[in-house]
C-alpha cells in the first residue's frame, strides 16, 4: 500500500501501481473544475501515472496557471482531432499564435468558409463527449522521425531531428499521433468549455477560460491592429523562410545565423524608421508614450526611437512617471496591504500633468526624481525648459491610458504598444507563447541587473501578469501604433543565458515544475552564440553589453 498526503489536510492508502487518475477521484471535492494535471512529491506528472510508492500529492484544474496550459495544450491536440473528423485525415491544421485568452489557428483547405467553422466546433464537442483516452507513448526518436516522415509531417521531423533524447513522448487519440512539448489531460471529456470564432480566409480562434476567469470562455474580443501584426510578422517569416523552430535549426546548423541575426535587426528597426517618418509628418505630436507588458523591450525601443527622430532633427527629451510616484507614506495599498505601486494611485497625476502643460508651453520645469531607497520625491536642480519641435518621451506602465495624461489634448499625444508578439513555433502543432518568450528575456535580465535568481523571477509572474491585466492589455486598442519587439533568432541567444540559471532551480523549489517546462521548451532549439548580436539591439537590454547602457 501507498500512502498520499494531499495538502497535509488528508492521507489516504491505495495499492501500489494505482493510477494517478484513479487517485485524483478521491480528492476531486477540492476542485471547482476538472482535475487535469498532477504533482507527485515536485515532479509534474500526467494523470496516466502509476504511483508505486507514497508521496505528497497536489492537484491541478484550469483554474491554475499550470492546469489551463495543460488545458490549451489538450486544445490544440482536439482541434487537430476534429479537423480530420470534418475535413479529411489529410487536413492540415497551424496552430499560429496566442490572442485575446486563445489562439489562433488556420486550416489549409480550399473553399474553407466560416460555415465550416460550426462544423469543426462540433465533430470537437463529440470527441468531449465521448470522453476518448489520450494515451502517451514512449517512443524512439528515430521510429518518431520515420512515422512524421510517412505522414509528410516535414516540419516534426525537423523539428526532432535536433532534439538530443533518445526517446520522446507521443499522444494518440484513435489512430492520430502527435507531438507536444507540453503534458496533456488524460481524457478528451475534460476540455469541456471553448469556442470557435471565424476570422477571415482560412483562420479562426479557439477561445477557453483563462486563469483570471476559468468559470467560462469569454466571447473572443478581437483587436485588429495586434492581429493584423501577428499576421505581418507571420508572412514575413515566411518569407524569410524561417515560420518555425525547424527552420531556424536549420538555419543555426550550417552557421548562418550571423545573417539571420542581422535581417531579424533590420526589420525591428525598420518597424521605428516607420513610426518616426509618421511622427515627423505629424506637426501637432509633442509627446510620444511607450507602453507594454513586461520586458517587451520599451526602454531601448524608446532611446532607439529617439535616436531616429533626432536623425530628422527633432530633439526628444525623456521623461519618467516612475519619478512622479508619490512619497511612501502616500502610495495606496492593494487587497493584501502591500504598496500597489502599479496602481495609477501612486501617480501623482496632477503634478505630471502641470509640470507637461508647461514644458508644452515652453515654460522652464524643475523635474523630480524619486528616490526609491528613502522612498521619497526629491528636487535636485534638473531644470528642463523645451524648444519649440521638442518631443517629449514618457515609456511607463500606464502610457496608454489617457488618465495619466488627461491635460494634454489628444492630438499632440502619440500612443505606441509594444509587445514580443512571437510567430516563431516549435513546429505546426506547437506554439510559443508571447508571455514565454517575456519570461525568458526577464529572467536573464533580472539574474544580470538585480542578482535575482530564476526561481525568484519565476515566483513574481503571477504577479507580473496580474497587473498587466489590469493596467495595460485593456488600453492595448489606444495605440496608435505597435511595435513587434520578437526577435527570431533571440530564443538560440536566449538558451545560452537562461538553461544554466533554470538548471538551478532546486527540485524542492515551488518553481521547479515550471523552471522543468522551461527547459523542456527550450530542447527544441540549438543555442545561438551572442557575439553576433548588435549592441544596439533590442536583445542587449536583457543579455547585456548593451550601447545605451
Amino acid at each position: 500500500m501507498i500512502n498520499m498526503n494531499f495538502r497535509d489536510l488528508e492521507i489516504q492508502k491505495f495499492p501500489n501501481n494505482t493510477s494517478l487518475e484513479e487517485i485524483s477521484k478521491n480528492y476531486s471535492k477540492y476542485f471547482n473544475y476538472p482535475i487535469l494535471i498532477g504533482q507527485l512529491d515536485n515532479d509534474i506528472v500526467e494523470l496516466s501515472e502509476l504511483v508505486g510508492r507514497s508521496h505528497k500529492v497536489e492537484f491541478f484544474d484550469r483554474s491554475s496557471s499550470l492546469g489551463n496550459s495543460v488545458y490549451g495544450t489538450t486544445l490544440q491536440f482536439l482541434v487537430i482531432l476534429g479537423a480530420k473528423r470534418a475535413f479529411g485525415d489529410d487536413t492540415e491544421v497551424l496552430i499560429e499564435h496566442s490572442i485575446d485568452k486563445g489562439f489562433y489557428c488556420e486550416i489549409i483547405k480550399e473553399n474553407f468558409k466560416k460555415e465550416d467553422i460550426k462544423e469543426l466546433e462540433n465533430k470537437m464537442k463529440n470527441i468531449v463527449k465521448e470522453n476518448i483516452q489520450i494515451d502517451k507513448l514512449s517512443v524512439s526518436r528515430l521510429d518518431a522521425i520515420k512515422y512524421f516522415e510517412n505522414k509528410n509531417q516535414l516540419d516534426k521531423v525537423k523539428v526532432l531531428k535536433y532534439i538530443s533524447n533518445t526517446y520522446i513522448n507521443l499522444y494518440k487519440v484513435d489512430d492520430t499521433y502527435d507531438y507536444f512539448y507540453g503534458k496533456l489531460a488524460s481524457t478528451t471529456g475534460v476540455i469541456d468549455d471553448f469556442k470557435l470564432t471565424y476570422i477571415k480566409n482560412n483562420g479562426f480562434v479557439v477561445s477557453y477560460p483563462s486563469v483570471y476567469n476559468p468559470e467560462c470562455t469569454l466571447d473572443y474580443v478581437h483587436h485588429e491592429m495586434l492581429f493584423e501584426k501577428f499576421l505581418d510578422y507571420t508572412k514575413w517569416g515566411r518569407k524569410i523562410k524561417i515560420s518555425n523552430g525547424a527552420d531556424l535549426n536549420e538555419v543555426v546548423s550550417k552557421g548562418n545565423y550571423n545573417e539571420l541575426i542581422q535581417i531579424a535587426e533590420t526589420y525591428y528597426n525598420s518597424q521605428l524608421s516607420k513610426i518616426a517618418d509618421e511622427i515627423e509628418e505629424n506637426k501637432d505630436i509633442r509627446i510620444v508614450l511607450i507602453s507594454g507588458p513586461s520586458s517587451s523591450g520599451k526602454t531601448t525601443s524608446s532611446k532607439k526611437l529617439s535616436i531616429q527622430l533626432k536623425s530628422r532633427g527633432i530633439n526628444t527629451y525623456p521623461i519618467s512617471i516612475d519619478d512622479y510616484f508619490f512619497d511612501r507614506e502616500k502610495t495606496p495599498k492593494d487587497k493584501n496591504g502591500k504598496l500597489d505601486t502599479e496602481s495609477l494611485n501612486a501617480v501623482d497625476v496632477t503634478l505630471f500633468n502641470k509640470h507637461l502643460t508647461k514644458l508644452l508651453n515652453g515654460e522652464t520645469v524643475e523635474l523630480p526624481e524619486y528616490n526609491f531607497v528613502a522612498g521619497k520625491r526629491e528636487y535636485n536642480g534638473r531644470r528642463v525648459k523645451l524648444e519649440k519641435k521638442d518631443i517629449i518621451v514618457i515609456e511607463g506602465l500606464h502610457g496608454l491610458n489617457d488618465e495619466l495624461t488627461l491635460s494634454i489634448d489628444r492630438k499632440q499625444k502619440f500612443k505606441i504598444y509594444i509587445s514580443p508578439l512571437t510567430q516563431l513555433n516549435i513546429d505546426n502543432h506547437n506554439r510559443i507563447h508571447t508571455s514565454d518568450t517575456r519570461k525568458l528575456r526577464r529572467i536573464v535580465r533580472d539574474n544580470r541587473n538585480r542578482g535575482h535568481n530564476a526561481s525568484q523571477t519565476l515566483a513574481k509572474w503571477k504577479e507580473i501578469r496580474e497587473g498587466e491585466e489590469k493596467y495595460i492589455f485593456p488600453y492595448q486598442d489606444e495605440a496608435d501604433v505597435i511595435i513587434n519587439s520578437a526577435l527570431v533568432y533571440e530564443i538560440g541567444v536566449l538558451k545560452t543565458y537562461v538553461e544554466p540559471l533554470l538548471f538551478n532551480v532546486s527540485e524542492n523549489d515551488p518553481m521547479y515544475p515550471e523552471a522543468i517546462r522551461l527547459i523542456n521548451l527550450l530542447r527544441n532549439f540549438l543555442p545561438i552564440p551572442s557575439e553576433d548580436v548588435p549592441k544596439d539591439s533590442l536583445l542587449r537590454e536583457f543579455i547585456g553589453r548593451s550601447c545605451f547602457e
